[in-house]
């Protein structure tokens, strides 16, 4: 064995380990140095951090805005002062910035300052703090000395919840009497393809019930089973009519002890109509995308919420809601069906509106009435009964004749009071009636729908707000005449057809052979034979009013006039001047033809037509006018359309909510 070495001995290791204990306490003095230093610049900065995000959030939550007069830095001082951080101080500084918010291309958000916004408040606090014990360590290593700072940094930028923006249409319904009841059971019924005999206190119950569409979307998601779903999943889901009915029967009887009243049991018999028929609910109450649940708090008649369900099922099915009604001096027939269901309410960002200047875009804030086909078959009185009429018709038969004697190739002699019938030569002479007895006259209206958008928004304060809509009234297609009602309709999910109109004869033009023996006999005359001549025909196809693009701005104050979202809206009726309050003037238009044997026009009668024209239009008018004004003012105002005006709510928050940190 090699002797061992003098060196490696204990004796020459002695105090190795006291060394190295040394440096291992030496360097955890240095680290607890380093962590107690790390540890309070830590809290200096979570405290700094919470002083920015009390002055952004105070700023933001008060309106503050970095434009004329303002306010965001005034509120940010007044915040960091309350919170111990006074400015100014030495070592102390703070900047405000008001802006925008936008999406980066990592999905996160980003800050763009823009004095002209106050959509988001930037804060930025900073502080000078020393550096303590670790500084003096750094100086040994080049770094700086003792009494060496550090700023400090804290930013945070808050905003408010987007503005939120609604328009609700209103059903012209206001009360409803027994004979308006009768009405609605057959048109509801017929259109949801069923029947109801509603009383006019259950329609009356329905007109005086509000429903709040939060409540109801959360009572659908229960009843439907979707809990775990959100609101546009609801909106897009393919749902039963009968099933949203008894959704609205649960909102207004939530403990099932109202199912005596004459408003739960009127809903029922409407659910027990309704059928199989599924429909989409996003088709009638329109929320845009991202919409935070507290925009939906809006109150709706629950009148039009079932009006605009039996509309959407009907649009589904297909169907044509027959009426028969008797007014006394007429019996009218009447066939409606919808081409378009409503859009009862629409809520979202009015920022999305204006930020690329479409306010028809796809976040939209629009809702629209229904576009209602309305087909009448009118059975008139008799109208050989008007003397005046009846004499001025007979009046034709002169002038006629030289028109027929040239069309027809007859020796047409004129009247028979004339000398040119020679005794015992038989001659022929023009023969013109009014069809006898009552006749039937179609009418055919299409109604395309009114519509009111927001085009613009201002919130300087949240008091001092204003909303700006573009409304249109409806426009109607009317048609009169000879009409095929089955042409006229269409099934579900088909195109509507044209209406195809044939002109409606009322006067028709024969001959007769006459003869006479003596001077002072009357007349011997055969048979008639009836259109020979042709006849003269009526029909009408016009184009009742439209007002487009009328303007409005919904202002506060007074504050009332421009509710927050989950108050009761304010309602404006856009008016027009006076497009169908009496048809006198649309029937005025009628087209008044004579037609050959051939069918072919005959022309140069205007003269000859004008006064007969003016006594058979002031004859039909004195009849049909009014019955029309009133059949057609109830049946479209069953439907929530006036072709007279539209009424248009409009709710805006500017402050949807609390103002929250999003950066």
């Amino acid at each position: 064995m090699s002797p061992r070495s003098p060196f490696n001995g204990p004796a020459r290791q002695r105090g190795a380990i006291g060394m190295m204990a040394a440096l291992t306490l030496g360097m955890a003095l240095v680290l607890i140095l380093i962590v107690v230093d790390s540890g309070r610049l830590y809290l200096e900065k979570r405290d700094l951090q919470r002083v920015a995000d009390m002055a952004a959030l105070e700023a933001a939550s008060r309106g503050g805005n970095c434009g004329a007069g303002a306010t965001a830095n005034a509120f940010a001082l007044a915040s960091v002062a309350r919170n111990n951080f006074p400015i100014p101080s030495a070592g102390r500084a703070l900047a405000v910035a008001c802006g925008g918010l936008t999406v980066g291309a990592n999905n996160l958000r980003v800050f763009t300052a823009n004095a002209a916004s106050s959509e988001a408040i930037r804060v930025v606090v900073s502080h000078a703090v020393q550096q303590s014990v670790a500084g003096a360590i750094g100086a040994l290593f080049g770094g700086d000395g003792r009494g060496a700072t550090v700023t400090l940094t804290a930013t945070a930028v808050a905003a408010l919840p987007p503005p939120l923006a609604s328009l609700t249409l209103r059903s012209t319904a206001l009360n409803i009497d027994s004979s308006k009841s009768a009405t609605l059971n057959a048109l509801f019924g017929g259109l949801l393809g069923g029947s109801l005999n509603l009383s006019a206190v259950s329609w009356n119950g329905l007109v005086n019930s509000n429903i709040n569409l939060l409540s109801y979307l959360n009572r659908l998601k229960l009843d439907i089973g979707l809990n775990a779903a959100g609101y546009e999943q609801v909106l897009g889901n393919t749902i039963a009519v009968s099933q949203l009915v008894q959704t609205t029967i649960n909102v207004l009887d939530p403990n099932g002890t109202l199912g005596a009243t004459a408003t739960i049991v009127g809903l029922q018999a409407i659910k027990a109509a309704a059928g199989t028929t599924q429909v989409v609910l996003g088709n009638l109450l329109n929320v845009q995308a991202g919409t935070q649940a507290t925009a939906l708090a809006v109150d709706l008649r629950a009148f039009d919420l079932i009006q605009g369900f039996v509309q959407l099922a009907n649009k589904q099915n297909g169907l044509v809601a027959n009426q028969t009604i008797n007014l006394g001096v007429a019996q009218i027939s009447a066939r409606v069906q919808v081409l378009e269901p409503p859009q009862l309410s629409a809520i979202g960002d009015p920022r999305k509106v204006m930020a690329p200047n479409n306010p028809l875009g796809p976040n939209r804030i629009y809702v629209k009435t229904a576009q209602v086909r309305t087909l009448l078959s009118v059975q008139l009185p008799v109208l050989d009964g008007i003397a005046s009429l009846v004499s001025d018709v007979a009046g034709l038969a002169a002038p006629l004749a030289s028109i027929l004697s040239s069309l027809l190739h007859l020796d047409i002699k004129g009247v028979l009071d004339s000398l040119t019938c020679a005794l015992g030569v038989p001659c022929q002479t023009p023969d013109v009636i009014l069809l006898p007895g009552s006749f039937r006259l179609d009418v055919a209206l299409d109604v395309a729908a009114a519509n009111s958008y927001v085009t613009a928004y201002s919130c300087l304060t949240p008091t001092n707000k204003t909303l700006t809509t573009s409304t249109t009234t409806s426009v109607a297609n009317l048609k009169m005449g000879t009409i095929d009602p089955p042409s006229a309709v269409f099934g579900s999910n088909s195109a509507p057809p044209n209406v195809v109109v044939q002109p409606l004869k009322l006067i028709d033009i024969g001959v007769k052979t006459c003869s006479r023996l003596l001077i002072i006999l009357p007349f011997n005359c055969g048979p008639r034979t009836p259109g020979v001549g042709g006849g003269i025909d009526i029909s009408a196809d016009t184009t009742v009013g439209q007002n487009a693009g009328m303007s409005h701005v919904y202002s506060a104050p007074p504050a009332a006039s421009l509710p927050e979202i989950n108050q009761a809206p304010f309602y404006y009726s856009y008016s027009t001047s006076n497009i169908v309050s009496s048809l006198s003037d649309t029937l005025t238009n009628i087209n008044l033809n004579m037609h050959g044997p051939s069918g072919t026009l005959v022309s140069g009668l205007g003269a000859t037509l004008a006064s007969v024209k003016s006594l058979l239009v002031t004859a039909i008018n004195s009849v049909l006018s009014p019955l029309l004004d009133t059949l057609i003012n109830t049946l479209l105002s069953a439907l929530g359309i006036n072709l007279n005006q539209v009424d248009v709510g409009a709710n805006l928050s500017c402050q949807s909510g609390r103002a929250t940190l999003v950066i």
